[in-house]
């Protein structure tokens, strides 16, 4: 797994949330690094929302569309400019870009409600 989704100590997983951090302007994703090829380190975990939608935030990271302008990717990290591709979660788990969901992690806070999608 790569250094931009692996070994974050940036999980808000039990810690207090910012204000503009609201459980009803979130969702369980998937986000993919595209940063260093097509295959990169992915997880799925709960993506929170600005007020008006145009930003997202995941584990630490700050994301702003790339509206149509990346190469298999559909957002970047405002800090860094690396690429992501960040969608909902498929239900045939099928989530990576050529299929399969090999060696996608799933974070602990969403694992039980992640299951419980996938499997209606």
């Amino acid at each position: 797994m790569d250094k931009n989704l692996e070994n974050e100590n940036l999980d808000l997983v039990g810690e207090e949330h910012p204000s503009e951090f609201r459980l009803s302007r979130s969702k369980i994703m998937y986000v993919e690094d595209k940063s260093e090829g097509l295959d990169g380190a992915a997880r799925i975990g709960r993506v929170y929302f600005s007020k008006s939608g145009k930003t997202l935030y995941y584990r630490g990271k700050k994301f702003q569309s790339l509206k149509g302008s990346g190469f298999k990717a559909n957002y970047f990290e405002v800090e860094s400019g690396d690429h992501y591709w960040i969608s909902g979660p498929r239900k045939d788990q099928n989530n990576r870009l050529y299929g399969g969901n090999r060696g996608v992690e799933i974070d602990v806070d969403v694992h039980e409600e992640y299951i419980q999608y996938i499997n209606t």
